[in-house]
């Protein structure tokens, strides 16, 4: 499948989950809001907008859009990513340290590892120089690699270093000009919020990939090329971690929705240091929930 395919796909899947969460008969934001919410240009977003008016799912009537219904599974695009894609190495791998249990301190084959991920070891070496940076893994001192681990320290390391990233996002966000994109995507993540909790009895696993929507809407203020691909790790590891701890899932990701809401009505008031402490807080609860899962994986 073709790149720019891919993309596309990927684009109208996000924006089929953004209408999942509205109302029938509620307005579809404008396109540039729509191009923040799916990553791609606006005239990706266009082609979606095509497609969701031929299926039915929205209207189109000049600039305005409305929701015609809900969407459901079977208006969503399948996509298919090369094996040797990056994001989807970086994915299984990540599914592979924690679904085997792989302990700190392991020597990694990198013969046996490609043949596992269906990559030469060509890529899978240069797919781990680039993990190297973030402390995953290191190179032994005879050569090969040696997997540095999910531990405590790790954990916490890392949690301190997103609470920097995400304070310092939050104090460019607040002094954003009243037009940026980034106030409607807000504005439509309280609505998915509310819908969401709403429905926490029995949608409450929906929470991950709002979740994740939430923290890009923050961090995507910050146009830095080394910020994102950061974020972008971080967010993958606290996905990962949350999906092997499903003790109390429901009642976590209901206070989290909370803490989302806190930290947004406080973004959209101006009021920087109130969002500040609701970010603290909220994170200081991420950072729990990570060390948790790691003690619930060792237990497992």
């Amino acid at each position: 499948m073709a790149r720019s395919d891919t993309r596309y796909r990927e684009a109208y899947n996000r924006l089929l989950d953004h209408c999942a969460a509205l109302s029938a008969g509620a307005p579809v934001p404008a396109e540039t809001v729509l191009s923040e919410i799916a990553g791609v240009s606006r005239t990706v977003v266009r082609r979606c907008l095509a497609r969701l008016s031929d299926l039915g799912v929205i209207a189109l009537d000049g600039r305005a859009k409305y929701l015609l219904r809900v969407p459901g599974p079977e208006d969503r695009i399948a996509v298919t990513r090369s094996p040797d894609g990056r994001e989807d190495l970086e994915q299984r791998f990540l599914d592979w340290i924690l679904r085997f249990d792989v302990p700190a301190e392991t020597p990694l084959s990198v013969a046996e590892l490609a043949r596992t991920f269906g990559v030469t070891q060509h890529q899978l070496n240069e797919f781990l120089a680039g993990l190297s940076r973030f402390g995953l893994v290191a190179r032994r001192p005879r050569g090969g690699w040696m997997l540095r681990g999910f531990t405590k320290d790790f954990a916490i390391e890392l949690s301190d270093f997103r609470l920097v990233l995400e304070l310092d996002a939050i104090a460019k966000l607040v002094e954003a000009p009243v037009d940026h994109p980034v106030w409607q995507r807000l504005a439509d993540l309280r609505e998915r919020h509310l819908v969401l909790a709403s429905q926490i009895d029995t949608h409450f696993h929906a929470f991950s990939k709002l979740d994740e929507a939430f923290h890009e809407a923050i961090n995507d203020v910050v146009r830095n090329r080394f910020v994102a691909e950061f974020q972008k790790v971080i967010s993958l590891i606290f996905h990962y971690h949350y999906m092997w701890d499903k003790t109390e899932e429901k009642q976590r990701n209901a206070a989290a929705i909370q803490e989302h809401l806190a930290v947004i009505d406080a973004l959209e008031a101006r009021d920087a240091n109130r969002a500040a402490e609701a970010a603290r807080r909220h994170l200081r609860t991420s950072r729990s929930t990570l060390l948790s899962s790691l003690r619930h994986h060792d237990l497992g």
